[in-house]
Formats: structure tokens, sequence, C-alpha cells
């Protein structure tokens, strides 16, 4: 199944999500987590991303790093990618970003450039995590800010990341 058809099928499911607060939350982390699932299946690292603008997805996607050939590839900016495009702009206002993995320093970048005003992430990352883990790219003195939730179904998104890693270290080179 093409990429674009993975990505229309998992988020298509999540179409009515419930009202504010922590729900909703765990109701679109549940959708990353699925992308991030596809990711694996796809040997990349599971990281799954979407983008949420009053309740309505729009823009998911996630890691691609391996089959891309791209390093810019990651499910965050593809994301906001996919976001700036159905919204025709770059300034992602009244945005939320869900992703499985806390935001590497480019990815955080990508998340302050495009506006994007709350971001809510699953597991920390302890070695390129840029809101809080090794370095905290949201307190920087910069023009805007997001406001960071994390720990979203935090379990869940770390216990695919280490059964993905535990494959890996089992394979033959």
């Amino acid at each position: 199944m093409e990429r674009e058809e993975i990505i229309k099928r998992i988020t298509d499911r999540y179409d009515s999500p419930p009202g504010e607060g922590d729900g909703r939350d765990e109701y679109f982390m549940r959708c990353a987590l699925e992308l991030a699932s596809a990711a694996a299946e796809e040997d990349e690292v599971p990281v799954g991303a979407v983008v949420v603008r009053d309740g309505v997805i729009v823009g998911a996607d996630y890691n691609g790093r391996e089959n891309k050939k791209n390093a810019l590839y990651h499910a965050e900016t593809a994301a906001i990618h996919r976001a700036c495009g159905k919204l025709h702009g770059w300034r992602l206002v009244g945005c939320e970003i869900y992703v499985t993995l806390e935001p590497c320093p480019m990815c955080a970048g990508a998340i302050l450039n495009a506006r994007v005003p709350r971001t809510v992430f699953g597991a920390r990352d302890p070695k390129y995590g840029a809101f809080g883990s090794v370095s905290d790219l949201g307190s920087l003195p910069v023009g805007h800010r997001t406001k960071i939730k994390e720990g979203v179904l935090a379990d869940e998104s770390a216990a695919l990341l280490k059964t993905f890693f535990a494959g890996k270290r089992e394979k033959p080179e």
C-alpha cells in the first residue's frame, strides 16, 4: 500500500474527536501511534505526528528518512509540510501538533517557525529531545512560543520504540 493510502486509511478513523481535555489529547496521540506503527512496518524509526486544527486533522505523517533517503523527512516536518499545503500558508496558528516522541532540534525549530501554539508529545527523547530532555528550544527568547504537554501515552510510545530497536539489535548484519 502506498504511503498516501496508509496515512489516509489511518487518519480517516480519527474524524470525530472528543471535546477538549485529556481525552482529546489521547485520541489524537493514538492516531500518531498508528502512524508510528506504520513507520515501523516500513523499517523506519517508529515516530508519527498529527497536526490538528479545530478538531480536524490537517496534516499527518510518519518518519521516512530511510525510504525517502532524506535527512529532513521526520514525522513532524512531514506533517507540518502537509498541514501548510492544506491550509495554504506557513503559519499554523490555531493548530496543535501531536507527536509520539519529543521533537529533535530540527523539528522543534520547525514547530516554532510554523507558529504552532501547542505541542503534545508522548515519550521523552534522552538523546535528541529539544523540548526539555537535552535542550529546551521552547524556552528561548524567540518571537513565538509553543505550549508543551508531555507524557501523553508515553508508555505506549516508548514501548513501540523499544520493540523496534530490540528487533534491530537481534538482526544479523
